[in-house]
């Protein structure tokens, strides 16, 4: 028992640094750090701050606002009384007049434009918010092509390495053949030169696997190393239905456009505040006190600007031509996505079907391997025949390492493709 202790606080440290060493990252993961870390999603915080800002402003159009006026004129003639009594001297305007005044409207009732400015307000917003949406989703297809390419060199490094420890197992053989004097030194220099283009080729795919990871790394702000292993994802099967956010964005942009209507019929219609105004000046409401006095007047004001009724039939057409755009460019999106999904799928149906046939080649070329190992040892074949099948070996298996990672990466395509 004491030694069954003293071996495990021994093997605590390896077991410790190994759980270090297996970090794990799922796709999805890569998803949410590419996303959480690109620059561009900073523009939703200032879209949010704008639109806090902009609806504070519109809201201040309900409370009381208040204007200061003056004026000092000369005008060519006044109004004159035109009677004359004896004894009593009737006031005369000066030509020159002064005022300065500050009146003080509050709204009262306004067709609901204020409402509608502010509807138009988070309207655009949610518009821009969805347009950053559109544009970090484009992310997925970036992260999609880095980490299957990461998948496809790891697949390619474990079957380097099946390749080597064959070439090496038959060199073994070669070597105690050569000792026996049943081959020649020329046959284990073959397998060798084998063997050091196999390990050329695992440095290759080494140095590849460390710049997709460092690509990734760059998207997902992290520093991504030989200590981190990509989680393969499990095959999915793509929903039928596409809920791509630039349909959201194409709804967003349809709601503005019904704002901006219901902002023209706002507009046309009558306006109803109260109003105070009061002010210093020669002459004030008594026209015939020539003097600087003070006055104030208040009261209920109607004002209906009519105008609009002449423009507001085309704004409306305009309106309307841009609502018919925005379905036409969604109806195009839809045509085009649903083509893409088909030709996807069509991928996916081909690369299913090279999978069932690739393991009956793969079983045929291990037993071919293997009878021709047994005939290499017997001496019944040379080694450039053993490298022969081989080789025919090793492509079976990684043709079905290529169509697995393009089965995987066309099912995953497809998903952010529909948007699912």
């Amino acid at each position: 028992m004491k030694g069954f202790i003293v071996i495990s606080l021994l093997l605590l440290p390896v077991v410790f640094v190994q759980a270090q060493q297996e970090a794990i990252l799922t796709l999805e993961e890569c998803y949410e750090l590419a996303k959480s870390n690109y620059p561009l999603i900073k523009k939703r915080e200032l879209i949010n701050r704008s639109k806090g800002y902009s609806i504070e402003n519109a809201a201040k159009a309900q409370l009381p606002q208040l204007n200061i006026n003056g004026q000092a004129t000369y005008q060519s003639a006044v109004t004159e009384i035109p009677l004359s009594m004896p004894g009593v001297e009737i006031p005369q305007l000066t030509k020159d007049q002064y005022r300065i005044y500050g009146e003080v409207n509050q709204s009262i009732y306004d067709g609901g434009t204020i409402r509608q400015e502010k509807e138009s307000i988070r309207i655009s917003a949610a518009l821009q918010e969805q347009s950053l949406e559109v544009e970090l989703y484009k992310l997925k297809e970036r992260v999609n092509q880095l980490f299957f390419g990461v998948l496809m060199v790891d697949e390619h490094l474990m079957q380097n390495q099946l390749m080597e420890a064959d070439i090496k197992l038959g060199l073994k053989k070669v070597k105690a053949a050569i000792k026996n004097g049943a081959a020649l030194k020329s046959e284990a220099d073959i397998l060798e030169a084998e063997r050091l283009k196999v390990i050329q080729r695992g440095i290759e795919l080494v140095a590849n696997r460390k710049a997709y990871m460092e690509m990734l790394g760059m998207f997902v702000n992290t520093r991504l190393d030989g200590n981190v292993a990509l989680e393969k994802p499990t095959p999915s099967i793509t929903p039928a239905t596409i809920n791509r956010p630039e349909l959201a964005l194409y709804d967003f942009q349809l709601q503005h456009i019904a704002i901006q209507e219901n902002f023209i019929n706002a507009r046309n219609k009558p306006k109803v505040d109260f109003f105070f105004q009061g002010g210093y000046g020669r002459p004030a409401l008594n026209i015939l006190n020539p003097g600087f006095e003070a006055y104030y007047i208040g009261g209920v004001r109607l004002s209906w600007n009519i105008a609009g009724w002449y423009t507001s039939k085309k704004e409306k057409a305009i309106l309307q031509n841009n609502r018919l755009e925005v379905a036409s460019e969604k109806e195009t999106f839809l045509f085009n996505t649903q083509h893409k999904v088909r030709q996807e799928q069509a991928e996916i149906d081909r690369y299913q079907q090279l999978l069932r046939s690739d393991d009956e080649i793969i079983e045929l070329r291990s037993r071919i391997k293997t009878s021709s190992f047994a005939q290499l040892e017997n001496g019944v074949i040379n080694t450039s025949d053993y490298l022969r099948e081989l080789n025919a070996e090793d492509q079976a298996r990684t043709n079905k390492i290529l169509h697995e990672i393009q089965l995987l990466y066309a099912q995953h395509s497809n998903l952010n493709t529909t948007g699912n």
